[in-house]
């Protein structure tokens, strides 16, 4: 049999338009994707592709399914000949074994853990409408313009102030200590004493993708500096921070049917700009942009706008974002919020429309963000100018496109008014060291996995 492991990450890189679209002419309309069925004739098409969902259903013949029973269908292929034919398509190894009792029981102890963390995201909202958390919590959140259905909505929870409160609550409810501890949820001292990791806190509860609690963040109302003002779960066998996205289950729909994710910072600019009624928008939780979260906004849309504050520290996050962002062969846009703002300012501020002008007229190419900012810096010295230009070719090398390489190559060598044979010498060198470099890490790869 296929590991789990490996099954996990042909599901996760599996994107069933990219899929189907090997088989299919599919045409946009929406947030789905449209054709004639490929299992009866048909002249009208009724056949639809859902991104956000990962499935397809025919409303002609009624045949629906994900990605990999697509291929099972269409193909005439097993569960297992299917994921490998997947695993192929998007370069994963896949080394088959017989699945042990110990996995057997790994699956199961994941499940586990995946109850015992929805049970906590229960607990805290029930614990929200105590008295303790109406006085306290309830009161924060509206203090932050956010309303009850928002609240509700995205699971917005108390942890109270006793620090044993969860904890004794999941053990009368029958789950297990292990577990609890695992997910890190409790917190067991050497003398014995279990105790909650979550109190005194509102909690903002993360999803999966498909809509399951896996983890939260819980932010401290004190104004102690001694106090760490946020506290997170650890990284689990269910939550891997880098390859979570706050926000995404309910933002999926809407990214799809725009083709856009706008990616902002924190959990609040993600709630204002939700309830505002921009639902295409996603935050990184205070964490550097990873691979694997690019990546899981590319199952959706190949095109991001980048939302940071409009100071120096807002800036260069948007920088550190790009590269990454354009290596993996996605269209990456920046806005920036005026001076002291950030998204939650900014949507509590202005009405919908005025944000979505802002967005449209604000929205810079990643070439005139980046010009345009390290201009500043250089001045005319023409030391400074060259490692910007030097700069700038760096990251249109990045572009997997040969053709929109040299569209970049075209206009930048017009902005900086130099001979364009420079600069594409300059992308062309860069290239071949990043793909020289991507080769070796590959093969350390392989070498770590044989």
């Amino acid at each position: 049999m296929i590991p789990q492991e490996t099954v996990n990450r042909i599901l996760d890189s599996a994107q069933i338009v990219d899929v189907i679209g090997d088989f299919v002419t599919l045409k946009k309309r929406g947030a789905n994707h449209i054709a004639c069925c490929p299992f009866h004739n048909e002249k009208t098409p009724s056949f639809s592709v859902s991104a956000s969902k990962g499935i397809y259903k025919c409303f002609g013949c009624g045949k629906s399914g994900t990605a990999v029973g697509f291929v099972m269908e269409h193909e005439n292929m097993s569960y297992t000949e299917a994921l490998k034919y997947l695993a192929k398509k998007y370069h994963i190894e896949v080394v088959e074994k017989e699945e042990s009792a110990e996995e057997i029981a790994q699956r199961q102890r994941h499940e586990s853990l995946m109850l015992v963390s929805e049970y906590a995201g229960k607990f805290f909202q029930d614990s929200l409408q105590t008295d303790e958390g109406r006085n306290i919590a309830l009161q924060y959140f509206r203090s932050r313009g956010l309303e009850d259905e928002t609240i509700r909505k995205y699971g917005l929870g108390w942890a109270p102030l006793s620090r044993r409160a969860l904890s004794e609550s999941a053990r009368a409810a029958g789950y297990k200590e292990e577990f609890l501890i695992e997910t890190g949820l409790s917190i067991k001292y050497d003398d014995g004493r279990l105790v909650d990791r979550f109190y005194d806190r509102v909690i903002f509860p993360i999803h999966s993708v498909s809509g399951r609690v896996i983890a939260f963040g819980g932010r401290t109302l004190k104004t102690d500096k001694s106090v760490a003002k946020y506290v997170n779960s650890p990284e689990t066998e269910i939550y891997v921070k880098s390859r979570s996205l706050y926000g995404i289950y309910f933002a999926k729909n809407e990214i799809s049917r725009q083709d856009r994710c706008i990616l902002v910072e924190g959990y609040l600019d993600v709630l204002s700009m939700h309830q505002l009624g921009i639902t295409n928008v996603v935050a990184s939780s205070g964490t550097s942009l990873t691979v694997e979260q690019i990546r899981l906004i590319r199952k959706f849309t190949n095109n991001i706008t980048i939302i940071y504050d409009g100071d120096g520290a807002g800036r260069k996050a948007a920088l550190r974002g790009i590269g990454l962002v354009l290596k993996e062969g996605m269209n990456v846009k920046v806005v920036l919020l005026p001076d002291g703002q950030d998204p939650d300012d900014f949507a509590k501020r202005h009405t919908l429309e005025e944000v979505r002008d802002h967005i449209a007229q604000n929205e810079q190419d990643f070439i005139n963000f980046k010009t345009d900012l390290l201009l500043d810096e250089a001045g005319n010295d023409p030391i400074q100018r060259a490692k910007l230009i030097n700069d700038i070719a760096d990251t249109i090398a990045l572009i997997p496109d040969a053709v929109v390489r040299a569209v970049y190559v075209r206009s930048s060598a017009a902005k900086f008014e130099i001979e364009e044979r420079i600069l594409a010498d300059r992308v062309s060198k860069t290239r071949t060291e990043i793909l020289m470099a991507d080769e070796k890490q590959k093969e350390r790869e392989r070498q770590r996995a044989a």
